[in-house]
């Protein structure tokens, strides 16, 4: 009995081993990767989103009623939103729409509905005064680098206390020039 005990030991272990493999789960597939849609993946109601630089100082702030992400495009919608933006000098601007559409990066905005944008008034780092200056229209695209903000509906821009509508315009902000195209109708105070 001796000498067959090691091997019907052995023989236990092997049913003992097979019985285990048998009872193990599965290892798992690897996921098949699900295409990509535009069904938002993730949303975000009544909220507020700040960005602080480096020194802890207050850059950007962005409200909005409901911001939704969409992979396909990797850009967010918010609805009824604000965005606040304070710049180097200190001066404020203002955008608020019905809905804005960002890009990925953040430096493409597309405001659609009763779309505002206002930078207040200040002085550029020299010491000149920069009067308050809005745009109103239907769509307007903000572009963040360079500066530009485009549109292709009317619109209407004040500036200080002149008023001006046109059918589209570019206004390039780092050289602080605007193109209205189409039919142009100003209110100009004298200075």
């Amino acid at each position: 009995m001796s000498i067959y005990l090691p091997v019907l030991l052995m023989g236990l272990m092997a049913l003992a081993s097979y019985w285990l493999l048998r009872a193990a789960p599965e290892a798992a597939l690897p996921a098949v990767a699900r295409p990509v849609t535009n069904e938002p993946d993730y949303f975000m109601r009544r909220f507020s989103v700040k960005v602080f630089d480096a020194n802890g100082v207050l850059k950007t702030e962005v409200f909005g009623a409901e911001a939704r992400h969409h992979p396909d495009t990797d850009t967010v919608e918010i609805d009824q939103a604000r965005i606040r933006t304070l710049q180097a000098g200190g001066l404020l601007t203002t955008a608020t729409a019905q809905r804005v559409t960002s890009n990925a990066a953040q430096t493409e905005f597309v405001l659609e509905g009763d779309a505002v944008v206002v930078r207040e008034a200040g002085r550029t780092a020299d010491g000149s005064v920069l009067p308050r200056l809005e745009f109103r229209g239907d769509l307007l695209q903000v572009f963040t680098e360079p500066q530009r903000l485009l549109s292709d509906r009317p619109v209407t821009v004040v500036r200080g206390n002149d008023r001006i509508n046109a059918d589209s315009l570019d206004y390039q902000g780092d050289d602080q020039v605007v193109l209205f195209k189409g039919r142009v109708k100003a209110q100009l105070s004298p200075r």
